[in-house]
């Protein structure tokens, strides 16, 4: 139908992408107690009618104390499944591939949302909670200091990813995504700011959670199903991840059953940390090209990939396998239509579904 590399579909494992543009997973803050509302049903159903290669929904809790905030979605009992399987509904009626992000916020938690601030809970605030973390480090000033997990705790909070995974299954996703970026609990044991440990888990060891939970998440869904690793590519400061660090983290993860990397920075820092590099549109994208050159794994490329053009040079490129758009897709939820015609792409209107593809198309008509 096209020979427009954005629009070529893309086969992991069981799942077929019908083009490379990806929905990047979006925090709402908007669940009561980890359960989806309706503001994520209206939120998802604009965007599932956009034409996405596949969509990835916001990071989602694997245990209570592992959300960011007390809006966070969660899934770490059966009661979040009803709410899930209504989000998958809506992306499977119109053909697109679903996954989910499994999270765990670490010494990060605690928060009030953003529209509250954004700022740690205050001690004694009915809605927070003790947060945990690799060493007794609090992220930044005013944050709570977060206990430090010893080896009973580590083990639980790997079996709480592998049950988020099977539960996962359960809800009809199509793929799963372990959410180790961003100075969240996984990032933070790999990274060396955060983690002072001297025992198995630290040093040389920093990278043994990350890769043990995604052998354990790879074991949950079985074979058929692709799993996404999101990493911190650098953390952007002097005795932080590197990108050798990140390109030897994502071959291990390789070995363990990981099928994508998905390559983002930052976020282990607090309010001092800076950006290591200026955003500006595909800012983040070299790290993703250098993830897939040298460590021979799929690559998803994110940072403000804006147009049509930028998305599809990526593709060309072989820079990376897949690309996630956040921002502008809450902007312009027909971004992908909107691309294809930047592209020239011959039937553009049939990436839609069929009524909104039906009157973009007889526009030509009237």
């Amino acid at each position: 139908m096209s020979d427009i590399a954005l629009f070529t579909p893309l086969t992991i494992r069981g799942v077929t992408f019908r083009n490379r543009v990806v929905l990047a997973p979006m925090c709402q803050y908007r669940a009561i107690d980890g359960v989806a509302q309706r503001w994520h049903r209206s939120h998802h159903g604009r965007l599932a009618l956009g034409g996405l290669g596949g969509a990835l929904l916001e990071a989602t809790a694997v245990a209570p104390e592992g959300r960011i905030t007390p809006g966070c979605l969660g899934i770490w009992t059966d009661d979040h499944l009803p709410g899930l399987q209504e989000l998958v509904a809506i992306y499977h009626d119109e053909g697109v591939p679903v996954g989910i992000q499994l999270a765990h916020a670490g010494r990060k938690a605690s928060a009030a949302t953003p529209f509250e601030g954004a700022q740690p809970l205050p001690a004694g605030d009915p809605r927070g909670w003790q947060s945990v973390a690799p060493s007794a480090i609090p992220f930044g000033p005013g944050w709570q200091t977060p206990r430090a997990l010893d080896e009973a705790g580590i083990a639980e909070v790997i079996e709480q990813f592998a049950a988020a995974a099977r539960r996962a299954v359960a809800a009809g996703f199509d793929f799963v995504e372990v959410h180790g970026a961003h100075g969240y609990l996984i990032n933070s044991f790999i990274s060396p700011i955060s983690n002072q440990r001297d025992d198995g888990w630290g040093g040389e060891n920093r990278f043994r959670l990350a890769v043990e939970i995604t052998r354990a998440v790879r074991a949950a869904v079985g074979e058929a199903m692709p799993v996404f690793y999101r990493t911190s590519s650098v953390d952007g400061a002097d005795g932080g991840i590197t990108m050798a660090d990140t390109v030897a983290l994502a071959a291990a993860l390789k070995a363990a059953g990981a099928d994508v990397i998905d390559c983002s920075t930052g976020g282990v820092l607090g309010p001092s940390g800076v950006a290591s590099v200026p955003p500006s549109p595909g800012y983040l994208v070299p790290y993703a090209a250098q993830v897939r050159r040298e460590a021979g794994v799929a690559s998803m490329a994110v940072g403000l990939i804006m147009d049509g053009a930028l998305a599809n040079r990526i593709i060309t490129d072989g820079e990376a396998d897949l690309v996630a758009v956040g921002r502008q897709l809450l902007a312009d939820s027909a971004f992908v239509h909107r691309a294809a015609q930047e592209l020239g792409h011959p039937q553009p209107h049939r990436l839609l579904p069929q009524g909104l593809g039906f009157w973009l198309e007889r526009r030509k008509f009237s």
